[in-house]
């Protein structure tokens, strides 16, 4: 691993810390001001501010007390430019705060990062649920 892809990577592990530790403003810390933050049902947060408050709601409500876990493997960390990296990981999350995706809350996960003055920071997010199309085709 390169020490550009490791220095990506310790941006997504600060996020996961962030969220671990129910804090909204450090969540969102890592993301540019204008970042798009597309849920795992479609709706899109536009920007820092959204991003911070929407979690805050979350991390006080029905997702406090949950955490983020690793899931599928290996992120790729692909550089499309010396400054934007695409991330592509497998992840999840638990309500119970167990180490591994609760059924129904394994995803697949995009990021794109930007590096800018103060590091790297992610511009886009996009987390989609893994599902089953054989399953849903019943």
């Amino acid at each position: 691993m390169t020490e550009r892809q490791t220095e990506v990577l310790a941006v997504l592990n600060r996020i996961v810390d962030a969220w671990n530790d129910g804090d909204a403003a450090a969540y969102a810390s890592h993301f540019t001001e204008d970042a798009d933050y597309v849920t795992f049902f479609g709706m899109n947060m536009p920007g820092r501010a959204i991003i911070e408050s929407a979690h805050r709601s979350l991390f006080e409500g029905p997702l406090k007390g949950s955490k983020l876990v690793s899931g599928g493997g290996e992120p790729k960390v692909r550089f499309i430019r010396p400054d934007v990296a695409i991330v592509v990981s497998g992840g999840g999350s638990s309500l119970s705060g167990g180490d591994k995706p609760e059924p129904g809350r394994e995803s697949t996960l995009t990021y794109v990062l930007v590096e800018e003055a103060g590091g790297w920071r992610v511009a886009s997010f996009q987390n989609t649920r893994v599902s089953d199309p054989a399953a849903s085709a019943d």
